[in-house]
């Protein structure tokens, strides 16, 4: 099974189509632009498939993975669609973000990425179109990390140019995130909203997310309760699922939580943190129980302004406090006035008008 996968990618990155597949010629539909330069199908990367697997060390997934690429690669490049090398530069991101960084931080992926494409080059091109307003300049669809990646490294990046609605765009971009690496749920959350903002209906959301109606109102309902400042300074936060981003929504209700939560973004310990930590350290901070608060004792002073006593009250509880050095006597005198006069007012309670 693994020699068969294996064989697939020689036959696209190591030695051309498979025997007797050309790619159709470019239509005149899509017209060039000057600043690409067309790629031959067969010209992937100069060294076997065997090497590349070794060199990026992929998993029996992965080579599934790559396969399945390498077969659709094949049917695109038959139905007359061509790869081309473009400057990173001239390259947009989709007009819809999905993927949440932490103050433009890379994260470990990416980094595997960056070192696989170092050995072995860029092994499966991305998808864009051409910009629909800006000339000689293109979008996005999918394959942003490889694009990054690329222009980390200094090299272009073999693309497939595809003429795309917007609707296409997102569904072409919603099918890497699935297949490719996937989002964190609050990730999904904030692509389903921008979609939403972008005008794009909820049957379409739903298929770019492969989700079905009742888990898109609950990405839908985590957004609209945390605050956007608060999702971007977290993050990607991936191993912080659907339910503790509902409950940390819930938790924001009130003014003083979100008051607090603000405080706990410029903490330094937040923001010195990886993301799920960041998470958890505005959960913990939110989950604490309320202290009770008491009120300020009343103090009780004679003729002469001196403090000989305090009521305290707590709760529905009430107590009074004699000062040091207070007489004994006096404070029996006090209970017994205070007995009588109870007494007194339980018998003609003071009226109510």
């Amino acid at each position: 099974m693994a020699g068969s996968r294996k064989n697939e990618l020689r036959a696209l990155f190591g030695g051309g189509l498979e025997p007797g597949a050309t790619p159709v010629p470019e239509t005149q539909a899509e017209p060039k632009p000057e600043a690409e330069t067309q790629v031959p199908a067969a010209n992937s990367v100069g060294r076997s498939a065997a090497g590349a697997v070794k060199a990026m060390g992929l998993s029996l997934n992965a080579m599934t993975r790559e396969a399945e690429e390498a077969r659709l690669l094949r049917q695109a490049l038959s139905e007359g669609e061509r790869i081309v090398a473009i400057h990173p530069e001239k390259i947009d991101s989709s007009f819809v973000e999905d993927r949440l960084r932490l103050d433009d931080q890379d994260d470990e992926d990416l980094a595997t990425l960056i070192a696989s494409m170092r050995e072995s080059g860029q092994q499966v091109p991305v998808l864009v179109r051409n910009h629909p307003e800006k000339p000689g300049r293109y979008q996005t669809a999918y394959g942003h990390r490889r694009i990054r990646a690329a222009s980390r490294l200094g090299l272009e990046v073999k693309a497939i140019v595809r003429s795309l609605s917007d609707d296409e765009l997102v569904l072409a971009q919603g099918k890497e995130n699935a297949e490719r690496r996937n989002l964190s749920f609050i990730e999904r959350a904030v692509f389903a909203r921008n979609l939403l903002a972008g005008g794009f209906d909820r049957k379409v959301i739903g298929e770019a997310l492969s989700v079905q109606k009742s888990e898109l109102s609950r990405l839908l309902q985590v957004v609209e309760s945390v605050p956007d400042a608060i999702i971007r300074a977290v993050g990607a936060a991936p191993k912080a699922g659907r339910d503790r981003w509902m409950k940390l929504g819930e938790l924001l209700t009130s003014a003083k939580a979100r008051a607090a939560a603000a405080a706990e973004l410029s903490n330094a310990a937040f923001q010195s943190s990886a993301s799920d930590d960041r998470f958890q350290l505005i959960f913990n901070q939110l989950s604490k129980p309320e202290k009770p608060q008491h009120a300020e004792p009343t103090p009780l002073k004679d003729r002469k302004g001196k403090v000989f006593a305090h009521v305290h009250t707590d709760g529905k509880k009430s107590r009074i406090e004699f000062a040091a050095g207070i007489d004994p006597q006096f404070v029996e005198e006090v209970m017994d006035v205070l007995v009588r006069h109870y007494d007194a007012f339980l018998s003609s309670p003071p009226s109510k008008g």
